[in-house]
């Protein structure tokens, strides 16, 4: 007989709070330039990617949202930056949080195969890193500018959403760097 108080583990399983998990990819044009997308339902640009899939892990959900976004088959690679963004008002009182994640996309050689999904997006375009700020949703220009960091320094770097008040708390939540992909 279980113990007084004992839940099964599918139910407690299924009690659990969850997070809603997006994938991005930094794609250069190896002048220094990044490559953001205009949703057509919003007012702010983005990196390509997406929302993942119930049981889809972030690497494919990314390669899976740049292919359908741009219509290329982009090698995504190391992991360059992880955030976190509470659970906005906007969305309702059983909104969740975002995890965020964003893979080096590697440079395009060529953009000539780019071809946009048009049920979603309006533009595409390479910018400069000095003007994310003017494009980006606010929230996401720290996370855009850390992945953009990291890829110079090949090791990965969290978002401010992630951000530890103590180096104890900074070494439990930070997740540990992948082999960055050359």
């Amino acid at each position: 007989m279980p113990p007084e108080g004992f839940v099964e583990p599918v139910t407690w399983h299924a009690s659990l709070p969850g997070v809603i998990v997006s994938a991005g990819a930094l794609i250069g044009d190896g002048a220094g330039g990044v490559l953001v997308v205009k949703p057509n339902y919003r007012d702010y640009w983005t990196l390509p990617g997406g929302i993942c899939e119930f049981r889809e892990a972030p690497r494919a959900g990314c390669a899976r949202e740049v292919t359908e976004e741009l219509g290329i088959d982009q090698p995504i690679g190391a992991l360059l930056a992880v955030d976190w963004q509470p659970s906005q008002d906007i969305y309702g009182p059983t909104a969740r949080p975002v995890v965020f994640f964003i893979f080096d996309g590697g440079s395009l050689a060529s953009t000539a195969s780019i071809r946009l999904q048009a049920a979603e997006l309006d533009e595409w375009k390479f910018v400069q890193a000095d003007e994310l700020d003017r494009l980006l949703l606010p929230a996401a220009v720290p996370r855009v500018t850390a992945a953009t960091a990291a890829r110079a320094s090949a090791s990965l770097r969290p978002g401010p959403g992630l951000a530890a008040t103590s180096t104890t708390a900074a070494a439990a939540a930070t997740p540990q760097p992948e082999t960055p992909a050359r």
